[in-house]
């Protein structure tokens, strides 16, 4: 069971409402509804006055529920964490592949929070923004709810330096080695998948080809926006696909048993920002690398 609790807050709804189980069975088709069931009758679910909610209790508009994500079976993923970098208030870590950053899906205790928390015997961490579990790097921690706001914000306004490395196919123009990618990106209604539409721009990515081998390349990618998966979208856009990439452009079916020699050759490599706190100014580079080989020409 996870030793952080997750929330949820009931949505408005159309008339009439639901009963909560089926709200929960809708909502996280993964859980199945037995499942939620046995939670509800275990006592496992609260309200935001710590009360019990259980099948019996009725949908309530804006309700904030409280609940312990579980899984029977958690496999370990492999690999290990460091800690870069750690003050008063951050904490900046380098998280391998396959590690969510928060629960996700079956990862429960298997994040690079929860493994944080044990590690340091700090309950207050909470990340300041997120990498998808297939990209490695860097990620900051914020130590202490009084100056949390402070990097959420800083990360909101776009007030710090994020650099990207990926190796991927090469582009579909073989002259060209600097591209300022804007799009409009939005849900595109598959699972978790998003899509460049029509529109007004909301995410730009500036991408340099940085050497060139016979059939893959590796790139710098600068995001200069935040939306998710921007990178692996306008590096579509350029006529590139990152290598080992199970999302785009095509979504590949989940193996039961996760492929860990091919990982996703993306990597959050540096963050430079001024500390809205100490006004500290940092730059930080992270220790992996890419595992993908070039033939380089």
């Amino acid at each position: 069971m996870s030793p952080k609790p997750s929330f949820i807050t009931l949505p408005r709804l159309d008339q009439p409402l639901p009963i909560l189980l089926d709200f929960f069975g809708e909502r996280f088709p993964r859980v199945a509804r037995d499942i939620w069931l046995e939670r509800m009758r275990n006592g496992k679910i609260f309200d935001e006055q710590g009360r019990v909610v259980d099948e019996c209790t009725p949908y309530r508009i804006n309700a904030r529920l409280r609940y312990y994500r579980e899984v029977k079976l958690e496999p370990r993923v492999p690999f290990q964490e460091s800690i870069v970098f750690e003050d008063e208030h951050i904490l900046l870590a380098d998280k391998p592949h396959f590690l969510p950053v928060t629960p996700n899906g079956n990862a429960v205790n298997e994040c690079l929070m929860h493994r944080l928390v044990k590690r340091t015997g700090n309950h207050q961490l909470v990340p300041a923004h997120r990498l998808d579990r297939e990209t490695a790097g860097l990620v900051l921690f914020s130590k202490m709810p009084e100056t949390r706001k402070h990097y959420h914000a800083m990360f909101q306004q776009g007030e710090i330096n994020k650099q990207y490395e990926a190796v991927a196919t090469l582009p579909k123009d073989s002259e060209q080695t600097d591209w300022l990618i804007e799009s409009r990106i939005e849900a595109s209604g598959e699972w978790t998948l998003n899509h460049n539409v029509e529109g007004k721009v909301n995410a730009r990515s500036q991408i340099t080809l940085l050497e060139r081998g016979d059939n893959l390349a590796r790139f710098s990618l600068s995001p200069l926006t935040g939306k998710t998966h921007q990178l692996r979208l306008h590096m579509g856009l350029i006529g590139s696909q990152i290598l080992h990439d199970t999302f785009y452009p095509h979504l590949l079916p989940q193996a039961d048993v996760i492929n860990y020699s091919k990982p996703l050759q993306l990597l959050a490599k540096r963050l430079a920002f001024t500390d809205p706190v100490s006004g500290i100014n940092h730059q930080f580079e992270s220790k992996l690398c890419l595992s993908a080989c070039l033939s380089i020409r």
